[in-house]
């Protein structure tokens, strides 16, 4: 007795999509933003002793403070925000002229031309 089960699904033998190299792998996502949050905070703690530098400076040097304190945030959220950036693929290792060339001496019918050569 022959009933109708569930159908097996065939797997193909190709992968759904390209197959990641562990070589173009980046940084993990918690090692990336830590980096990125360690680097955040060293740039605004920099910001803070501008600000207090040049409350406390009364020399030129102020307005250079007040100007480091102005830029910083801009270029430190800049900097946060650059990252998980995607490698390039360096490719295969097999050069396109690895493979023998095909033989077009051995075909099946006649050429384009419709007439024999």
């Amino acid at each position: 007795m022959n009933r109708p089960g569930p159908r097996r699904r065939e797997r193909s033998a190709t992968p759904a999509g390209p197959v990641p190299r562990i070589t173009t792998a980046g940084p993990s996502l918690t090692g990336d933003v830590a980096r990125r949050t360690h680097r955040y905070l060293v740039q605004m703690s920099i910001r803070v002793v501008c600000f207090v530098g040049a409350v406390l400076v009364d020399h030129w040097t102020r307005w250079v403070l007040l100007a480091g304190a102005v830029v910083l945030p801009y270029v430190a959220v800049v900097l946060a925000n650059a990252g998980r950036e995607r490698g390039q693929d360096p490719g295969t290792l097999v050069g396109p002229g690895a493979l023998p060339a095909p033989d077009r001496t051995t075909g099946l019918g006649t050429g384009p031309s419709g007439g024999d050569t």
